[in-house]
Order: C-alpha cells, then sequence, then structure tokens
C-alpha cells in the first residue's frame, strides 16, 4: 500500500469540494521520467482496450489506453509507491482511495482531434459520491493546448449521455440528455484551464465536465491520467461501459473492491 506522505491543505479540499476541480503544482515532478517510460513501452504495445482516435483530415492520432497498472512496471510503482492514492483519499474526503483506473492520453504534435465536452461517470461501471481523478502531464502543455473544466460542474445533478467522439451515443438507444454545447457559450460557464509543466497535475471528479482542444503546438501532450474511487463506491451497470471491464463477477450494488480496484490508501 503506497505510503501516506505529504498530500494536500484543508483549503485544497475545500476547493475541490466546492469546485469539482483542482490545480495541483509539481505535485508528481518527481515521477515524470518514470511513467514517460513506461508510456513509451504502452505505446510500443498497445492492450485490447485501447481506444486511439485518427482524424480524417489524415493529421496526427490522439492515442489513448487504459487499465495496465498491473503490466507496466514503471505503472506499477507509479500506482503503489506515489502519493497519488493518498492525495486521492484527502481530497474525497474518504477513509480509503481504491484504485479504479488508469488512462494514458497522447496527442502528438498537430492532431486536430477535440476532445468533446463531457463528464466521466456515465461512461463508469460505478457509483458513489467519492471519486476523483488526477491528470498529470509529462509534457509542458501551453493554455490553447490545456484540458479546460466547467467549475462547479459536478453539482449540475443532471448525467448526460456518454457519447464516442464522433458525437454518437455509447450506448445504443440511450435517451439521456445530452450535455450543453458549452463550445458555443463559453462566457456563460466557469471555464478552468492552465498552462502546466511536466509533472502539475489537475484533480477533478467524475461529475466534473470537461473538455480539450487539437494540440496546436510543436510539443506531444502525454499525459497519465489515474483515476481513485473512495469508501463509498460500488459497482453499476450503466449499458456499455468504458474503460470495460468484461469479467468482473460482481453484483450491481456490491463495493468495487478486490484485484482490479485495489486499496491503495486507507486514513
Amino acid at each position: 500500500m503506497a505510503a501516506d506522505r505529504p498530500t494536500v491543505t484543508d483549503r485544497q479540499v475545500d476547493e475541490f469540494e466546492r469546485d469539482g476541480v483542482l490545480l495541483l503544482r509539481s505535485a508528481f515532478a518527481d515521477w515524470v521520467d518514470e511513467l514517460r517510460r513506461g508510456m513509451e513501452i504502452n505505446f510500443a504495445s498497445p492492450s485490447w482496450r485501447e481506444r486511439s482516435v485518427q482524424p480524417d483530415d489524415g493529421s496526427a492520432a490522439f492515442f489513448q489506453d487504459f487499465c495496465n497498472w498491473d503490466k507496466i512496471p514503471e505503472y506499477n510503482r507509479f500506482v503503489t509507491e506515489s502519493p497519488a492514492a493518498a492525495v486521492a483519499g484527502r481530497l474525497m474526503r474518504s477513509k480509503t482511495a481504491c484504485l479504479f483506473h488508469e488512462h494514458i492520453l497522447v496527442k502528438e504534435p498537430g492532431s486536430s482531434v477535440v476532445t468533446p465536452w463531457h463528464h466521466d461517470m456515465p461512461y463508469y461501471c460505478v457509483e458513489g459520491r467519492m471519486n476523483c481523478s488526477l491528470w498529470i502531464a509529462l509534457d509542458p502543455v501551453a493554455r490553447d493546448c490545456a484540458i479546460e473544466y466547467v467549475a462547479g460542474s459536478h453539482r449540475w445533478g443532471h448525467e448526460f449521455r456518454p457519447e464516442r467522439f464522433n458525437g454518437t451515443s455509447l450506448t445504443p438507444g440511450d435517451t439521456r440528455e445530452r450535455i450543453p454545447d458549452i463550445a458555443a457559450n463559453r462566457a456563460d460557464y466557469d471555464i478552468r484551464g492552465w498552462a502546466m509543466e511536466p509533472g502539475d497535475a489537475v484533480a477533478f471528479t467524475y461529475w466534473t465536465v470537461h473538455g480539450a482542444p487539437a494540440n496546436n503546438s510543436v510539443n506531444r501532450r502525454r499525459a497519465f491520467s489515474i483515476r481513485f474511487v473512495g469508501e463509498d463506491a460500488v459497482y453499476a451497470e450503466k449499458g456499455v461501459h468504458s474503460p470495460p471491464f468484461p469479467d468482473l463477477g460482481l453484483e450491481v450494488g456490491e463495493p468495487l473492491a478486490g484485484d482490479d480496484f485495489p486499496l491503495l490508501w486507507s486514513a
């Protein structure tokens, strides 16, 4: 289990609870090289869950993969030895922090792929109030290429329809409300985003609406995103899940636990 090292202040915990998003400067600077090495292994040999997006205009792809923490030693060391779980546990105000999954995102220079506005909870096979993602930059990120978040959206009380990058429903026949057109009405929302350096991280909830522009910079935009759940997390069925966990054997409402979701921190 990861050691409980210095995490976050009470003020930051309050800010995370209020806004649903929090910038953590240099929180994982000591782990950047380790995660870069792991990502190159991952990039060279993707898993069956890999979901890359190849733009129709022929520009560079947007590589994504999931759930390789137990196969790539560099990822495993980060998951089990870094303060990430302790940070998430404190922010969630939970007595425990279990791993949900990690998510690798690589937008190559010149990639025209825009990550649509969405929130993550409708995609996931989990329910619970206590949850936290950490999006960790592994390259410099200019503000105009940065992932953006709608502060306070985790309190909207809506579960918007999960969609693919092409705008089709993840689950056929899903009649849930589509997300508002935030891009066309930016002034109506409290949109947060930051230029970031390698090792900076953004913490956000599974309910926080977010999206990201194309990568018009000369830098790769590599990110290691790790997701945690707290003590109230239970298994849920929502149609098609992303990422998929086909062989869990859990009943709806059972705690999200076991080898796939290891306990990494406790208060």
